[in-house]
C-alpha cells in the first residue's frame, strides 16, 4: 500500500506521462478508492502542480517543480531518441558545443560516435559519465552547486566557469516553453546557466519534446527568438500549428513513427 506522498508522486508523474489521468484509472492502478484519488487530486490542485478536468486530471500550464531526472529519462524516451539523431547531424568533427543538463540531450551525448573528436562542455553528471571513457572527446564538467534532483550543477559559479569559455554550438534543454512566455523553468539557479551559456555560444539549438509546449515556469530565461534554432517532435498538434509559421527561430519538427 503507496504512502499518501508516494501516491500523489505517481499521480504527478503519471500525468507526466500522459498529459492527462483520469479517476478511476489511477484508483485501479493503486488499488485505491476513488475518494482517495480525488482527496489527492485536490492537494495537487492547491499545489498549483494539476487542474481538475471532467473525471480527472491533467498538468497545470504553470511548471512549479520538474520530476527528477531519473523519472524523466523514461518519459518520451523514443521521441528523445529521435530528437538527439537530429541533433547529432549538426555537430561538426573538432568543434566546442555544450550540452544542457537534461534528458533529451544526454540522448545526443548517446550519439556521439566513439572515434569523433569534439569538446564537449557539460553541467550534467550523467552526460559526463557517459562520455567519460570516449577518448576522442576533450571534456569539461563545469562545477558549482548540485541539485541533486537533476543530477547537474547550477547557479552563479557554474555560470561563472562558462563565462570564460567560447562555445561553437550550445543545445539547450527546457521542461517549459512555448511562444509567449519563451524558456523559462522553475530554478533560479538553472535560468542563471542558461542565459549564461546563450550569451557565449555562437549558436543556441533549444532541443525539447512536445509536451513540455505550453508549460511555463516562475524565471524566464530568453524569447524563443533568442535561440538560432528549435528542434522538437511534430506530436502535438498546438506546438505544430503555432510554430510553423514562424520566421525566427528555424524550427524543425521531427516526425515519430
Amino acid at each position: 500500500m503507496l504512502s499518501a506522498n508516494e501516491r500523489r508522486d505517481f499521480i504527478y508523474r503519471h500525468i507526466h506521462e500522459n498529459q492527462i489521468a483520469y479517476y478511476d484509472e489511477l484508483a485501479s492502478l493503486m488499488n485505491v478508492s476513488h475518494m482517495t484519488i480525488r482527496r489527492d487530486a485536490t492537494l495537487l490542485e492547491r499545489e498549483g502542480k494539476v487542474l481538475r478536468v471532467n473525471g480527472g486530471v491533467r498538468l497545470s500550464e504553470f511548471l512549479h517543480q520538474e520530476l527528477p531526472w531519473q523519472e524523466k529519462s523514461y518519459l518520451n524516451h523514443k521521441i528523445k531518441k529521435e530528437l538527439g539523431q537530429c541533433a547529432m547531424r549538426r555537430i561538426a568533427e573538432g568543434t566546442i558545443i555544450y550540452l544542457d543538463a537534461g534528458t533529451t540531450t544526454f540522448e545526443i551525448a548517446c550519439c556521439i560516435p566513439a572515434n569523433f573528436r569534439l569538446t564537449v562542455v557539460t553541467n550534467d553528471f550523467s552526460i559526463t559519465q557517459l562520455l567519460m571513457n570516449n577518448p576522442a572527446i576533450d571534456l569539461f564538467h563545469v562545477g558549482g552547486r548540485v541539485d541533486k534532483r537533476n543530477y547537474s550543477c547550477v547557479g552563479l559559479s557554474a555560470a561563472n566557469f562558462i563565462k570564460a569559455l567560447n562555445i561553437d554550438l550550445a543545445f539547450l534543454s527546457a521542461s517549459s516553453w512555448d511562444l509567449k512566455h519563451g524558456i523559462s523553468t522553475p530554478y533560479e539557479g538553472k535560468a542563471e546557466v542558461k542565459q549564461t551559456v546563450i550569451s557565449v555560444a555562437n549558436r543556441s539549438i533549444l532541443i525539447s519534446d512536445s509536451s513540455k509546449y505550453g508549460k511555463y515556469g516562475f524565471y524566464s530565461v530568453c524569447p524563443l527568438s533568442t535561440v538560432d534554432e528549435i528542434i522538437t517532435d511534430s506530436v502535438s498538434k498546438e506546438c505544430k500549428q503555432t510554430l510553423s509559421n514562424l520566421s525566427s527561430p528555424k524550427v524543425t519538427f521531427v516526425d515519430i513513427l
